[in-house]
C-alpha cells in the first residue's frame, strides 16, 4: 500500500517537472505609503522540490540583489546594502510554493520594477513585480535665521509628495508661540486675508510656478524684533500631513529702533530724573515762583509726551496701529490724570485748574475701558443673534457718548466763563459706578466660576476699582474741590 501512495507521488512530481512550472505576480502595479511596508507577491500553484530550489529577488532596472535563497537557508550577506534587515523571506511558506517578500520601511527609492526568479535543475520562470508609486507628503526646510530689523527674510519650506503641488489641500504657516496664522494657503489659493494683523501685507509665498514645483517658502517683509519665535510650515492633504520649523532669531536694531531706544532714555533721564529732582527741590522750599511751577510742568509734560512720540515711532516700526494709538492716548490723558493728583495743582487757577479737575479721570477711564473690555465683547459678539448684537451695542454706546457729551459740557462752560455744577467728586463717582455696571454685566455673561476664562480679569477689574477708591479717600482735599 506504502508503495503505491510512494509511486503515486512521484508520478505527479515527474508530470509537474515535464510540464514545468509558472511563477505567479500580483495582478498590477503596487501602490506604498512612504515608510510602510508592502508584500511583493511570488507564488506558484504546485510546489516544488525543496532540494534543488533557488529563488532570487532581483532589481530589474539594475540587477541589485534584494534577496536570495539557495540550499534551504538565505544568504543575507549577498544582499544589497540598502535592503538588508529590510527584505523578509518567509522561509516557513516556502514548501507550499510561497516565495513572496515583505520589503519593509520603504523609501523612495524603492519605486521600480522587481523581478523573482525561481530556479530547479529542470526549469525555470520569473515574474515582475511593480512598485509603482510611494505615496508621501515630506515637508522640508528647517533652520535658523538672523536678520536685522527692517529686512527681508525667506522662511524656507519645501513639499514633495506624490501628489501635485497644486493639488495639495493645504499649507499653513503659523508662529509657534501664541499659534498666530501667519499665512494660509489652500485649494491652490494664498489667503492674505486670513493673516493676523501682525503679518497683514508683510507675508507671501513664491510664485505659482515656484509652488508648482513644491517650493512653499515665505517671505516676511520688514522684519520686527516681534518677529522673533519659532515657525512652523504645514502641509496637509487627505491622511496626509508634516511639517517643519524654523527659528527666526538675533535680530538685530535697525536705526530706527536705536533712535527711540535713545528718545526713552532721554525722556527717562531729562523728564523723570532731573525735572523730577528740580521740581521735588521746588515744592520742598515752597517755590511759587514762575521758575518752580514751570519745571512742575515740564516734569509732567516732558516724559509723558516723549513716550507718546516713542509709542507712536514704534507702532510704526514694531506694532500695530490700535496699539501705538491706545499707548500714545494714555501717555496722553496721564497727563491730565498727573496734573490731577499732584501737590502743586494749587499753583493753577482759572480755566486750566476746572478742566484738569473735570476731564482727567473720565479721559483716563475711557481709554482704558476700551482697552481692557475689547476681548470681552468680541468674545462675547459671536455668540449673540441680531438683537442682541444690537441692544449690546446701544450699553456699548452709552459710556462714550455720556462721557463726549461730559467733556463737551466742561470745556463750553468753562469758556463761557460759567461756573461748573457738576463738582469733581460727583463726576468721579459717575465713572467709578459706569465701572460696577460693567463689572455687573461681565458676571451675567460669564459667572464667577473658577473654570471660566475671564475670572482673573473680573478680580482684577474689582481690585483696580477698590484701589481707585482708596486714593480717592486718600488725596487732599484742595485736589478735588
Amino acid at each position: 500500500m506504502e508503495t503505491d501512495l510512494m509511486s503515486c507521488f512521484y508520478l505527479l512530481l515527474l508530470m509537474v517537472i515535464c510540464d514545468g512550472f509558472h511563477v505567479r505576480g500580483p495582478s498590477g502595479p503596487l501602490i506604498v505609503q512612504l515608510g510602510g511596508s508592502v508584500m511583493l507577491p511570488c507564488f506558484v500553484e504546485t510546489p516544488l522540490p525543496m532540494q534543488e530550489l533557488e529563488i532570487e529577488w532581483k532589481r530589474n532596472d539594475s540587477e541589485t540583489l534584494v534577496h536570495w535563497w539557495q540550499n534551504g537557508e538565505s544568504h543575507p550577506e549577498s544582499q544589497n546594502p540598502s535592503y538588508r534587515e529590510r527584505a523578509h523571506f518567509f522561509i516557513e511558506e516556502i514548501a507550499q510554493g510561497n516565495f513572496s517578500l515583505l520589503l519593509t520601511n520603504v523609501t523612495r527609492e524603492d519605486a521600480g520594477v522587481y523581478k523573482c526568479a525561481v530556479y530547479t535543475n529542470k526549469d525555470s520562470d520569473e515574474t515582475l513585480i511593480e512598485i509603482k508609486e510611494i505615496e508621501r507628503l515630506i515637508v522640508s526646510g528647517a533652520h535658523v535665521i538672523s536678520a536685522y530689523a527692517g529686512e527681508d527674510i525667506t522662511l524656507n519650506c519645501s513639499v514633495d509628495s506624490h501628489i501635485p503641488a497644486e493639488n495639495i489641500e493645504q499649507v499653513l504657516w503659523m508662529k509657534m508661540d501664541g499659534e498666530i496664522l501667519v499665512l494660509l494657503y489652500e485649494h491652490g489659493e494664498v489667503h492674505t486675508d486670513s493673516s493676523h494683523e501682525r503679518y497683514m501685507d508683510r507675508v507671501e509665498l513664491f510664485s505659482a510656478e515656484e509652488r508648482n514645483k513644491g517650493n512653499f517658502s515665505l517671505r516676511l517683509k520688514d522684519v520686527r524684533t516681534d518677529d522673533k519665535g519659532l515657525y512652523t510650515c504645514s502641509a496637509f492633504s487627505g491622511a496626509f500631513s508634516d511639517n517643519t520649523t524654523v527659528e527666526v532669531q538675533q535680530l538685530g536694531f535697525s536705526s530706527m529702533q536705536v533712535g527711540i531706544f535713545v528718545l526713552c532714555a532721554l525722556g527717562f533721564v531729562i523728564g523723570s530724573l532731573i525735572l523730577g529732582y528740580f521740581s521735588y527741590t521746588s515744592f520742598k522750599n515752597n517755590d511759587d515762583s514762575g521758575r518752580a511751577l514751570a519745571i512742575q510742568w515740564g516734569h509732567v509734560l516732558c516724559p509723558n509726551i516723549t513716550m507718546a512720540i516713542v509709542f507712536i515711532l514704534w507702532g510704526v516700526t514694531d506694532g500695530f496701529f490700535t496699539e501705538a494709538a491706545t499707548c500714545s492716548a494714555l501717555n496722553g490723558f496721564r497727563i491730565l490724570f498727573l496734573l490731577w493728583i499732584a501737590l502743586h495743582l494749587k499753583t493753577v487757577q482759572g480755566y486750566p485748574r476746572q478742566i484738569i479737575n473735570r476731564l482727567a479721570i473720565p479721559l483716563q477711564y475711557a481709554v482704558i475701558s476700551v482697552i481692557a473690555y475689547s476681548p470681552i465683547v468680541v468674545d462675547v459678539w459671536y455668540r449673540l443673534n441680531t438683537l442682541r448684537k444690537v441692544i449690546l451695542l446701544i450699553f456699548l454706546l452709552l459710556e462714550p457718548l455720556s462721557t463726549l457729551l461730559y467733556i463737551l459740557y466742561v470745556i463750553t462752560t468753562v469758556c463761557s466763563g460759567r461756573t461748573l455744577q457738576i463738582e469733581a467728586i460727583f463726576s468721579y463717582n459717575i465713572t467709578e459706578l459706569s465701572n460696577f455696571l460693567r463689572i455687573f454685566v461681565i458676571i451675567l455673561i460669564y459667572g464667577l466660576h473658577p473654570g471660566k476664562n475671564h475670572f482673573l480679569q473680573v478680580m482684577l477689574y474689582l481690585i483696580d476699582i477698590y484701589i481707585s477708591l482708596n486714593v480717592l479717600l486718600y488725596f487732599p482735599k484742595h485736589v478735588l474741590s
